[in-house]
């Protein structure tokens, strides 16, 4: 018995000292219902389950597998799972409706976050937790929750930061080099390019803040009568946790408190079924593996880009794998394998795997860095155009527009990102991406730990709490004017006092 107790002081000593932290108690909240998005925080939520941390997760998409320490508070069933919604076409009306959607579907995420009962015994409960871990999209209400539980709160995403957080992080947006959600242009945009930018980001800005966010604060307010404003609570965050590398995205001016942690969902690679690998290793000339994602109806393509599609590859010797959610392609191609569902990272591990066509979700183009695979990218919506700017820009692959799909088009790329020499480049950015002193996935959990263990000290930046009028230097303008006119008043008065005692010495003359 004495040797048990002196075992658990000893722990309690050597928990107080060691420089890491022991076991907290973490809730994560994520009642946005895209499964793309938690393909990203699932190894994240793990990983700090795996590492002693007892966590406490409320979303859409429970363990199928229990893990140890990781308990599931499941929104499962209460709203249909965003896959599959989303049509392959582009316009400023396609962005607008995708806007609203999204923004509004932020809201009834909130109400069915609040409504759920194992959620309410949270704060009924007065559960004490060290840390709340919440996605950063289109709903701060998470934000809400864990200011009723007392915990601080950092935000953690799977894509790139949204025009209504650029503020609130203290980092300054500016069209002429910052890629935009929705739009083309990436890091070199045209003047057209900024002019729709600047116009967007203030629109999407306006929306967000001023019509969106106060329906959350009304559905906060249903249930607590102490919660501060939601902008508040949202610049109060300690860290984000964002999922980007400057490999892939070119360097930024991130605030100290915005980590990048971009690639640690890619898991070692698994044995491939065995029709796929069959397909895969009896290819005399490699494999292009082609999937649009979960969040785009690939059948909705236009027909004419379909068959523009199947005839350039018709002309390649390579065979094709195709996440496709149809039975078939027109004209049957018989060098084309598809399936509704793909191991896509296993598929990328393959060395026989040559290029990927992708519409640059990030999962998947974090993945083909990764692996090294070259990509062509065909944007859509959201922050598939940032990404597909990246791709080129970083040397990854090349972009293609919808709009400019031909087959003549599509297999001049293709032939270059199939060259030897554009393979072994992109083989070199691979390199690159996973030279990092230290992982992934052990950065994010050491922010994660950090910001739970100084959770007294603000991180976030001096920028996100300077004014407007002091960010475009109009008190500095204004002195500066006044400093100018004052002098200018002084410099005609003495001028002309000095033409008046010239002009009264002359008549005395």
């Amino acid at each position: 018995m004495r040797f048990s107790v002196t075992l658990e002081l000893l722990l309690v000593i050597f928990c107080l000292h060691k420089t890491e932290v022991c076991s907290l108690n973490i809730l994560g909240l994520f009642p946005y219902p895209g499964k793309s998005h938690f393909f990203v925080f699932r190894p994240y939520l793990e990983e700090l389950a795996k590492r002693g941390h007892n966590v406490t997760v409320v979303s859409h998409f429970p363990q199928k597998v229990p893990h140890q320490n990781y308990h599931d508070i499941s929104l499962a069933g209460k709203t249909k799972i965003l896959e599959d919604v989303f049509p392959l076409q582009k316009s400023y009306w396609t962005v607008i409706n995708i806007l609203h959607f999204i923004l509004e579907k932020g809201n009834s995420d909130c109400k069915t976050l609040l409504n759920h009962e194992d959620v309410q015994k949270l704060w009924k409960t007065k559960q004490h937790f060290d840390l709340v871990v919440t996605e950063q999209f289109v709903s701060d209400c998470s934000l809400g929750l864990a200011y009723k539980l007392g915990a601080p709160a950092i935000g953690i995403n799977s894509h790139v930061i949204v025009p209504w957080q650029y503020e609130r992080l203290g980092i300054q947006y500016h069209p002429a080099y910052v890629p935009f959600l929705f739009l083309e242009g990436g890091s070199k945009p045209s003047l057209y390019q900024r002019f729709e930018r600047t116009i967007l980001h203030n629109y999407f800005n306006y929306l967000y803040k001023y019509k969106y966010q106060p329906i959350d604060e009304e559905t906060l307010a249903e249930y607590f009568d102490d919660i501060p404003p939601l902008d508040y609570l949202a610049r109060e965050m300690k860290l984000l946790l964002l999922y980007h590398n400057f490999v892939l995205y070119g360097s930024n001016l991130l605030p100290s408190n915005v980590i990048e942690v971009g690639g640690y969902h890619v898991a070692k690679p698994q044995e491939l079924p065995q029709d796929l690998k069959i397909f895969i290793e009896e290819s005399e000339h490699g494999v292009i593996y082609i999937s649009f994602g979960s969040m785009l109806r690939a059948s909705s393509t236009p027909r004419d880009k379909l068959e523009a599609i199947i005839a350039a590859l018709s002309e390649l010797p390579q065979r094709v794998i195709w996440k496709w959610d149809e039975a078939s392609l027109p004209g049957n191609p018989k060098n084309i394998l598809l399936s509704k569902w793909l191991p896509q990272n296993d598929i990328l591990a393959h060395t026989k795997v040559l290029a990927f066509f992708s519409h640059c979700g990030l999962l998947g183009t974090t993945e083909a860095i990764y692996h090294g695979v070259p990509m062509i990218g065909m944007p859509v919506f959201g922050d598939q155009p940032g990404n597909a700017a990246a791709i080129e820009e970083s040397g990854l692959g090349l972009q293609i527009q919808i709009t400019e799909l031909s087959k003549e088009v599509l297999l001049e790329k293709f032939r270059t990102i199939l060259n030897p020499e554009f393979r072994k480049k992109v083989k070199f950015i691979s390199m690159a991406w996973k030279d990092r002193p230290i992982s992934a996935i052990d950065n994010a959990v050491f922010w994660t730990e950090f910001a739970a263990k100084y959770s007294n000290i603000t991180f976030r930046s001096r920028s996100a709490d300077v004014p407007l009028y002091q960010y475009l230097y109009l008190d500095v303008f204004v002195v500066f004017t006044a400093i100018v006119i004052c002098i200018g008043f002084l410099v005609n008065y003495i001028i002309t006092l000095l033409l008046r005692r010239i002009a009264k010495k002359f008549k005395q003359n």
